[in-house]
């Protein structure tokens, strides 16, 4: 499978760089997609009204029943009575209309009992004129407004009653119309009030005759003084349809239940929520694919810049299609077993994704991804619920991954594993806390405890697997990572022991320019490690005939003497060839073969040349120049420099400070003017620092040393 994939790559690849690129970018935004897919939209039911509901159905989202909500509101309105305004001054008027009366009454009867006690033989008839001629003046002092609706004859009665009776009738029938006013006498309820006043009078201690003359006033008091008043009555019901609570559906309410039939107003409900199959919508699909297109858009521009800098190879491209995969899997399945209560995110080791990443392509890679892994962890544990994010999710995600980041400085010691588990365990305690603590809740303990061994086993778990999957990344995709090159780096290591063995000075001057490539590469921002390892085995070939090679000749003569200049040269020149091939042969990484075949790339064996030269004029330079290819790598640029700058200045018998830089200046100026440096990304300002740091480390190997007087003989 890995080689058929790797195939398609390469067939992609020799198309076009953006079409390499984009079928990663393609695979991981289709996988991204079905994983999420369910955490945007709903399930859908084939459902009918009047329908029985074969499975119990909940709301997938919280929304507001807005139909149920006017409904609600308008009955809240229409339960509201009119609001009415009693006019007090109608009140005050009739109450003195009728302390008018009696007041009137009282005068004119007192001034006729006066006057009477001086004529005390009057007979019936000139009492009766009297009677008519006190309603004749009282007609004269009375208001208009009551002589025309009070009749005569409530007059006259009034007049005929003792002056005691009737005013402890004024006083009853005052306080009566009072009350009865001050409550508010509206058209539809005159009646009743009017029969209120006529109850209090009937069961008063007043004289029958007194009851039937207060009953004649009753029409005349009691009025219409209450009425309605638009303002306060929409003021009122404003106020009422505002104090209605929304009627709101929330995300895990029941809409019906098994077996339940399916009414008119479960039915809009369901409609309501999205759960029917002739409501279901594709706008949360196209909002998923804006969304995944976006990250992917992330994806993609990492991972062309990764191939315009030739850092993007097929089983790179494979690594981070597969610990994509795994981490998201990871997520989902974690996600159908989490919900509110149990916090089942926090156990998820998520850091392995971008730790692998780091550790076998490019922390820059990492990083982008672990923002990438972090807003997909939003929506994966987001309970199904269409809408909304798990920023809480999130977050704590990106504080996991980047404290992973942080601390994974490399793999040469086990120190490094331990620090970072401990580091992302820290972090992941830290976010805990903090989210508990701002949730305003109150603290337990128990919940805190169980929480941070969630995170604390994501940590550990984390560690685990990035340590597990990292062997199977390195050998089945071929990804040179600092964990493979240190195994490389091991003295034990087959080709190693065998260079040691057979070709000793080899291996010393392997070891001298490892030390100098790797301080090289380490002061432009190269990979070091690479560098010194590449170092190690970049002689290799030399094992073929270590003797024609001038640092194993101890105690012998130089085999090169015997033989012809162009011989001598194929020897010289074959021993890239051969190392590169004896690498293959033990499938040793791709980076270290082509420094093993790169580190001469075409210069010219001039030694061997101008011998020939000499011989004849006309040989051809082109039999005495290294096949290459030339470097393409900064590492392996380096390593030719030092390779050739060790061997210089070895050869040097008083190696000063101004010889060392000087060969070192030479060596460089020539490969650059022979065009070996052409197919390298290594720019001048970066020639110069290597060139500075390789002069320095050599002063400091080749420095000069106190010669120590000899012992006189005795």
């Amino acid at each position: 499978m890995r080689k058929v994939f790797k195939q398609f790559l390469s067939f992609f690849s020799r198309k076009s760089k953006w079409v390499a690129v984009f079928l990663p970018v393609f695979i991981l935004g289709i996988l991204f997609f079905l994983l999420t897919m369910n955490n945007v939209n709903t399930k859908t039911y084939e459902l009918e009204r009047f329908d029985r509901a074969r499975e119990t159905i909940r709301s997938p989202i919280t929304i507001e029943n807005e139909l149920e909500t006017d409904r609600k509101m308008r009955e809240t309105v229409l339960a509201v009575g009119d609001r009415y305004t009693i006019f007090e001054d109608i009140t005050e008027d009739q109450i003195n209309y009728i302390e008018e009366i009696f007041d009137a009454v009282d005068t004119l009867t007192t001034k006729t009992e006066n006057g009477n006690k001086e004529e005390d033989d009057e007979d019936d008839e000139e009492e009766q004129l009297g009677y008519d001629e006190l309603v004749l003046q009282l007609q004269e002092v009375l208001s208009s407004d009551i002589t025309d609706k009070v009749d005569d004859i409530v007059f006259m009665h009034l007049i005929q009653l003792d002056e005691k009776e009737r005013n402890h009738g004024k006083d009853i029938f005052v306080k009566a119309v009072e009350n009865v006013l001050e409550n508010g006498v509206r058209i539809e309820n005159i009646q009743s009030a009017k029969e209120e006043v006529s109850q209090i009078v009937k069961y008063s201690t007043l004289q029958p005759e007194v009851k039937d003359i207060l009953n004649e006033l009753i029409d005349f008091a009691i009025v219409e003084n209450s009425f309605f008043d638009v303002e306060k009555t929409m003021e009122a019901r404003n106020e009422a349809a505002s104090n209605v609570e929304p009627v709101i559906i929330r995300s895990g309410d029941i809409i019906v239940r098994e077996g339940q039939i399916i009414t008119n107003e479960i039915y809009e409900d369901l409609k309501l929520v999205g759960v029917l199959n002739k409501e279901k919508s594709f706008f949360p699909e196209i909002g998923l694919i804006l969304f995944i297109s976006l990250i992917v858009g992330l994806i993609g521009y990492e991972l062309n810049r990764l191939y315009r800098r030739n850092e993007l190879d097929q089983g790179k491209i494979l690594a981070v299609i597969l610990i994509s995969a795994i981490t998201v899997v990871l997520m989902k399945i974690a996600s159908l077993y989490t919900n509110q209560l149990n916090h089942l995110y926090l156990v998820v080791p998520i850091a392995t994704g971008v730790l692998l990443l780091k550790l076998l392509i490019h922390e820059r890679l990492s990083i982008m991804f672990a923002i990438v892994y972090s807003i997909l962890g939003t929506i994966i544990f987001n309970g199904e619920i269409p809408g909304t994010l798990n920023m809480e999710a999130g977050i704590y995600f990106f504080f996991f991954q980047f404290a992973g980041i942080m601390f994974l400085s490399d793999l040469k010691d086990r120190a490094t594993i331990m620090k970072t588990t401990i580091g992302m365990a820290i972090i992941n305690v830290m976010t805990i806390c903090m989210y508990i603590l701002l949730s305003f809740e109150k603290f337990e303990l128990m919940t805190f405890a169980i929480q941070s061994a969630f995170g604390i086993g994501a940590a550990i778990l984390s560690a685990v697997l990035t340590l597990g999957l990292l062997p199977f990344f390195e050998t089945g995709l071929g990804i040179l990572s600092d964990g493979k090159l240190l195994s490389l780096a091991n003295p034990n290591q087959p080709l190693l022991r065998k260079l040691l063995t057979e070709a000793p000075g080899t291996y010393h001057h392997s070891v001298m320019v490892a030390n100098l490539s790797e301080s090289a590469c380490e002061a432009i921002g190269a990979n070091g490690l690479l560098a010194r390892v590449g170092a190690y085995y970049h002689d290799i070939g030399k094992t073929k005939k270590p003797h024609f090679f001038i640092e194993n000749q101890v105690a012998i003569r130089n085999p090169h003497d015997f033989i012809e200049p162009k011989q001598s040269a194929d020897i010289i020149i074959n021993h890239a060839i051969d190392g590169a091939n004896m690498l293959k042969e033990h499938k040793l990484p791709k980076e270290i073969v082509d420094i093993a075949r790169e580190h001469h790339g075409t210069s010219l064996v001039s030694f061997f040349y101008h011998k020939a030269k000499e011989n004849d004029e006309n040989v051809d330079e082109a039999h005495f120049r290294y096949p290459g290819p030339k470097p393409r790598t900064k590492e392996g640029a380096i390593i030719s420099i030092c390779d050739a700058a060790e061997a210089a200045v070895r050869s040097l018998k008083e190696p000063s400070s101004e010889k060392i830089e000087e060969i070192v200046a030479s060596i460089v100026k020539n490969k650059l003017m022979d065009g070996q440096f052409d197919d390298t990304p290594l720019t001048l300002e970066e020639l110069d620092t290597v060139q500075e740091t390789v002069c320095e480390a050599l002063k400091g190997i080749f420095h000069s040393r106190i010669q120590y007087p000899e012992k006189e003989a005795n």
